[in-house]
């Protein structure tokens, strides 16, 4: 498997990465132990997990996947061959009301260094690779929240840092105060990056390139979308999205709605022709085409089962040619924006 740095860290990773964001309700622990042994088989060095794991996050599951993370590192005595990454959570801008230190989510110190603390806790360890914020705080000082990160690297606690869901401005302005007050710079940012929503390739990628940043795709099968599972209006149980539109709020069912759309659906079904043709499924071909970007570092990958998770690996050595690149531009040119918006509209 390729390796790739995380910006300018001294961290070199896989260029796939297990996602957690399922362990502890859609997969249960004998499940996640399960893929999380598979993907150190197939090769791959770098997890990613969050406080607020899993997804949909709530009082009762709070850090539960870190803690089974954390579990699986201490039964297999590998802490020190893992590249492991978190995350602190930070505002949610209106999606939910995070079940997270009674909602009070803002990124200062006493958050940012009191839930580094609890995730080192549960994952039964006494370091972070990769540190990263889950949600900017753009109406705080960005200096402050640096500050903090800064000295949780200073005592060795972490490694380097990063952000999550950030906009390109966002991304630049704390790049500007790292170097403005000699803080530690962010090396990466984890964002939202598939073939239904290629925004990245425009500004951000631009500020990754020029800046040394790495990014760290999520969802690159479009939250499920690009499997085809709901093509043709199907709904299945126990899918996210189906959840979401049948007993969720309305900001689940708005973000619902952005990723299960007719166009969407529409470039499912194109790519799918690409992919046979090439003999592979489209999650081997969505996942390939994410790794294949120069400002990529590592693409996070996530299932509910070992099957699905062996889908997304089938990629891991799958270099996609110019001419099926070629075909996948047209399928973009042909239906622009599948996604509505990204989620980073309103930040």
């Amino acid at each position: 498997m390729n390796r790739k740095r995380l910006g300018r860290s001294g961290l070199v990773v896989t260029d796939i990465c297990l996602g957690t964001m399922t362990f502890g309700l859609q997969a249960g622990e004998s499940e996640s132990f399960a893929m999380m042994d598979r993907a150190v088989e197939a090769g791959v060095d770098f997890f990613d997990t969050a406080e607020m794991y899993p997804v949909p996050p709530s009082a009762k599951l709070f850090g539960v996947t870190e803690e089974i993370v954390g579990k699986w590192l201490k039964a297999r005595g590998c802490r020190e061959q893992i590249i492991l990454a978190t995350k602190v959570t930070g505002p949610s801008h209106g999606w939910f009301r995070p079940e997270i230190r009674h909602g009070l989510t803002s990124l200062d110190r006493r958050q940012i260094v009191r839930a580094c603390e609890d995730s080192l806790r549960r994952l039964q360890t006494d370091y972070l690779d990769l540190y990263q914020t889950h949600w900017p705080d753009h109406g705080a000082r960005q200096e402050d929240i640096l500050e903090a990160l800064t000295r949780l690297v200073k005592e060795g606690k972490v490694r380097a840092i990063g952000a999550s869901n950030e906009t390109s401005w966002g991304l630049m302005k704390s790049l500007w105060e790292a170097e403005k007050h000699g803080l530690q710079r962010f090396d990466t940012v984890q964002n939202n990056f598939s073939l239904i929503n290629r925004r990245c390739e425009n500004e951000l990628a631009q500020v990754c390139r020029q800046e040394g940043v790495s990014l760290l795709p999520y969802s690159p099968l479009g939250g499920g979308v690009l499997t085809g599972k709901y093509n043709d209006g199907a709904l299945p149980a126990g899918a996210r999205f189906t959840d979401y539109l049948k007993a969720g709020g309305p900001r689940q069912q708005k973000m619902a709605r952005r990723f299960v759309n007719d166009r969407s659906l529409e470039t499912t079904l194109r790519l799918q022709e690409v992919a046979r043709d090439i003999g592979v499924t489209v999650t081997a071909l969505a996942v390939a085409w994410s790794k294949q970007h120069d400002f990529v570092a590592s693409t996070i990958i996530g299932a509910t089962t070992v099957a699905q998770l062996n889908e997304s690996l089938a990629a891991k050595d799958l270099v996609l040619s110019e001419e099926v690149l070629a075909r996948i531009d047209a399928i973009e040119e042909a239906i622009p924006n599948p996604m509505t918006e990204d989620g980073l509209r309103r930040l």
